[in-house]
């Protein structure tokens, strides 16, 4: 999702747009802009790149204002250009338009316009919206009268920031489908796509929700429907502290934000776990007893990180709550029109609560009559409000792209879900109960534990970041100069392409740790750009071996529990075929002790058959999802370290999806 600054006061517009979009870079973007009103004009500088070309710009020739409006693009509508970034002007150049999200009916509103003389300088979707404010313009007697005529004839996502030359006083702000907040300040006031933008300005905001206009002054901020009726809305105070959108002494963001996950842990449990002989306390489930003995089938669905959560949750609520359960990403949900019937709940999860597709999913389930728990990050967003019941996860701010602590306190928030519907429904046994709710109140020390082996992870992440290049090299490729001919031997062809020197992967789990596998490919692949897949280790037979190679490795998860023998018999199928190993497995497993490679060894000793080991600390299989994830996270991220990506901003994504 691009980001949006805006800001009225006394102060300069342009340092604190540029202060807020610097916050927001985590993002990521490919280009940037802001403008201002000044002395009855507007003024725009844009930028193709980082924010520091925008600094360089604004010091060379400095921007003046005290309204202004900032935003941060990727590229959806027209490729990365001064042209496509916002702002987008009017023909008059007197209005100014930021956005994020997708106008779907922009190409007849341009024809529209083009056919009544509009003049269009961009490839954008957005720059209908400044046309259509200035048409109105001339028509109605305020600009917040224009803006909302142009909002009437839109379709798709939105959230706008919109000032006018001619309205030097106000600056407008209105949403649909996309996140809006409206920060309050004294004397001053500000508009941002997220609240980290201005949690340094601010801490009082609200929170807009669709079809509302905010007209925003120096001196107040008044809030209206689409028919302009006065709405009012409490005051969000934002929870976590203004340094918390900071990267402290970490290099990335993401860092951070693994080695936060004991401290959110503990307050993802308290008050609702305390002790292994109480019962689960989740008054904020929405679910009564009897409704939860009622209960018929559950339906998980999320997107990307959220949705692995979701197959943890799905496979825990049938093994422990004893209730058929479902996993769907919410972007396929609704394509099967699936079946609602008396009893059916639906768990949406979503770290921004803005996940568009997660959004809709909720929707047709609810419309058909499901009852809806979310689990999620941020209060107050859509997903909340329109929810049964909200389990938030406590996780605090996550600002890299890659979901990490929000991972882990999803899974957690499932395991407690789980085991609260079984408490009630009389599924599990006391002492399994009482085994397994320990284990949860013993995950954040397990997680102090993992993160002091870090310098462990880092030793494999060096030695498997450029294992291609290695390996080729080993086979009689230049690797210096990749399109020198030489003959390469064994496994490779005489292809010599430069991108045949990254490595690949694959990660294998089964049962309750296949979506481990899944969540480490998926955050190995986001930020180092190395081909990774996660497959049940039992369907390796049934293709994925045929890649298996020694420039391919695998992370093998082994922990123990009911399919551990089956995971050993899968690592040797990869061994006898020269692909190198990589095991998690659990502490003082001895039958996996060692890390040697023998290729004449007895093939029943597996510490001949893995290469690494990635060791966590002993737990219930069902609670290891939790374990096993924070290796895997530190060893996607120092992989992406070593071979010098950008971390926190890898490319084509963005924290929040917020279209379909």
């Amino acid at each position: 999702m691009c980001g949006i600054v805006g800001y009225i006061g006394k102060r300069q517009a342009p340092a604190i747009c540029l202060a807020g979009l610097r916050r927001l870079e985590y993002r990521g973007y490919d280009s940037a802009g802001i403008a201002v009103v000044r002395d009855g004009e507007l003024e725009l500088r844009r930028v193709v790149g980082k924010l520091d070309n925008m600094q360089a710009s604004l010091d060379e020739t400095p921007l003046i204002g005290s309204l202004g409006i900032g935003h941060t693009r990727w590229a959806t509508h027209g490729k990365p250009s001064v042209e496509n970034s916002h702002p987008h002007l009017s023909c008059d150049g007197r209005i100014a338009v930021v956005h994020n999200g997708i106008i779907e009916n922009y190409q007849a509103l341009r024809a529209e316009l083009e056919a009544e003389g509009h003049i269009f300088k961009s490839q954008t979707d957005t720059e209908v919206m400044a046309h259509l404010v200035e048409k109105y313009a001339k028509e109605k007697a305020s600009f917040l009268e224009a803006v909302r005529e142009a909002v009437l004839r839109l379709q798709g996502a939105f959230a706008f920031g919109i000032i006018s030359a001619d309205s030097p006083n106000e600056l407008i702000a209105v949403r649909r489908r996309s996140p809006l907040v409206i920060g309050i300040g004294e004397g001053e006031n500000f508009i941002a796509s997220d609240m980290p933008a201005i949690r340094q300005e601010t801490d009082k905001v609200y929170v807009i929700d669709d079809d509302e206009i905010a007209q925003v002054t120096a001196d107040g901020i008044k809030l209206f429907d689409l028919q302009l009726k006065p709405i009012t809305k409490d005051v969000y105070i934002i929870p976590w502290p203004a340094d918390a959108a900071g990267k402290g002494e970490h290099d990335h963001f993401m860092h951070k934000e693994i080695h936060e996950q004991s401290d959110a842990m503990y307050a993802c449990l308290a008050g609702r776990l305390k002790s292994a002989d109480e019962p689960i306390s989740l008054g904020d489930l929405g679910l009564t007893d009897d409704e939860i003995k009622g209960l018929k089938k559950v339906v998980f669905t999320a997107c990307g990180t959220a949705y692995h959560a979701g197959l943890v949750g799905r496979f825990l609520m049938e093994k422990l709550a004893r209730i058929p359960a479902e996993a769907d990403l919410a972007a396929e949900l609704r394509a099967r029109d699936p079946m609602v019937l008396d009893g059916t709940l639906c768990v949406v999860i979503s770290q921004s609560g803005e996940t568009m597709d997660t959004l809709l999913a909720l929707r047709d389930m609810k419309s058909k009559g499901a009852k809806i728990i979310s689990i999620l990050n941020v209060v107050d967003s859509s997903i909340a409000r329109e929810s049964d019941g909200v389990v938030y996860i406590q996780a605090g701010p996550e600002i890299g792209v890659a979901s990490t602590k929000a991972y882990t306190l999803q899974v957690l928030v499932c395991e407690l879900i789980a085991l609260r519907l079984a408490e009630v429904r009389g599924c599990v046994c006391p002492d399994e109960l009482k085994t397994l709710k320990q284990a949860l109140l013993d995950c954040p020390d397990m997680a102090k534990e993992l993160l002091s082996r870090e310098a462990d992870i880092i030793k494999i992440a060096e030695k498997y970041h450029d294992l291609a290049r290695e390996m080729w090299s080993q086979h009689g490729v230049d690797v210096a100069d990749p399109g020198k001919p030489a003959e390469a031997k064994g496994y490779w062809s005489t292809n010599k392409r430069g991108d045949a020197m990254r490595p690949h992967s694959l990660y294998l789990g089964r049962g309750v740790n296949l979506p481990s596998a899944m969540e480490g490919a998926l955050k190995l692949k986001e930020i180092s750009y190395i081909h990774a897949e996660g497959y049940s280790a039992g369907e390796m037979k049934h293709g994925p071996i045929a890649l298996v190679e020694p420039a391919m490795f695998t992370v093998a998860i082994a922990v123990r529990g009911e399919t551990f023998e089956q995971m050993i018999a899968n690592i040797m199928e990869i061994k006898a075929r020269s692909g190198p190993v990589v095991v998690v497995a659990t502490d003082g497993d001895e039958q996996i002790a060692g890390t040697g490679v023998d290729t004449k060894a007895d093939p029943s000793d597996v510490a001949a058959w893995a290469n690494d080991m990635i060791w966590v600390p002993a737990c219930p299989e069902l609670v290891s999802p939790i374990t096993v994830a924070i290796p895997l996270q530190l060893l996607a991220y120092h992989i992406a370290k070593f071979r010098g990506e950008a971390i926190d901003q890898p490319r084509n994504l963005a924290k929040t999806v917020t279209v379909e």
